[in-house]
């Protein structure tokens, strides 16, 4: 038989006991919550202008970044990266000796990474990693340069006409209108751009004027030109030359033939006078 005083005790110790089984199954929660974040892995594409300014950013993890990394991987397989520690306030270059590749500000306040002005040599992969004690967090930005074509469009030899598309990334696409039996080739430079060559001639002998049409993904192009007549005429068979060469004779010899007339008679009323 229990007396009060040992049943107040019993209840005193239950209570006691489920209020630490309560805390010691919620504390390692919350300081596992606080204490770790997953990492966070990111890619982003950006298609940027030949020669103007671009700006990639990293995770916004200022407050507990420990180290920043910007490795980059260049289209031609090279690469180099910067770094930035927080606890010593110091940058360091690994190879990236290219200027125009700069922090955008100063690494303590922004990690973002600029290019300015960008080259087609710059194309190519940059990731940002932020060290912080909770994990690391990265962001990839593949980067693609565009370079608008020089579009220009001239009669060639034997009644063709050219149109090209003159050192452009990526390649142009040319079309015609009316459409001509046309070749098209490409040529790559060694700069990484793309010249484009359409060569087109029309058989049907009435088209007077055709346009050139380039499509590219920094903007489409249209030219046009007339064909030239003089060379048409010439591509006529040649009974037809002939027959053309002996009206404009003839009428040569009419013309002639009525100046020596009227001369005569004038020479003749002049001696009768």
């Amino acid at each position: 038989m229990h007396t009060p005083g040992r049943t107040s005790t019993l209840s005193v110790l239950i209570s006691i006991n489920i209020m630490v089984s309560a805390l010691t199954n919620i504390l390692p929660v919350e300081r596992k919550q606080k204490s770790i974040t997953p990492p966070v892995e990111a890619n982003t594409s950006l298609s940027v202008f030949v020669d103007t300014r671009v700006v990639l950013h990293c995770p916004n993890a200022t407050s507990d970044a420990v180290v920043v990394t910007w490795a980059v991987t260049f289209r031609d397989q090279t690469s180099c990266s910067r770094d930035y520690r927080t606890d010593n306030n110091k940058t360091s270059e690994k190879t990236c000796t290219d200027e125009r590749i700069s922090w955008d500000f100063r690494p303590d306040q922004n990690f973002a990474l600029q290019i300015n002005p960008v080259a087609i040599t710059h194309e190519g992969y940059y990731k940002c990693e932020v060290i912080t004690p909770d994990g690391n967090f990265g962001h990839g930005h593949h980067l693609r340069v565009l370079v608008p074509p020089k579009v220009t469009l001239s009669l060639g030899e034997n009644g063709t006409t050219i149109c090209w598309a003159v050192a452009g990334s990526p390649a142009a696409q040319i079309s015609w209108t009316p459409t001509g039996d046309c070749h098209t080739v490409e040529e790559r430079l060694g700069n990484d751009t793309v010249t484009v060559q359409s060569t087109c001639h029309w058989e049907d002998r009435q088209v007077s004027e055709v346009s050139c049409f380039v499509s590219h993904v920094t903007g489409n192009k249209s030219l046009s030109i007339e064909l030239n007549q003089g060379a048409i005429t010439l591509e006529f068979p040649a009974s037809a030359l002939l027959v053309i060469l002996y009206v404009k004779f003839s009428l040569f010899l009419v013309i002639i033939l009525v100046i020596v007339g009227f001369t005569y008679f004038q020479r003749i009323n002049h001696c009768r006078a």
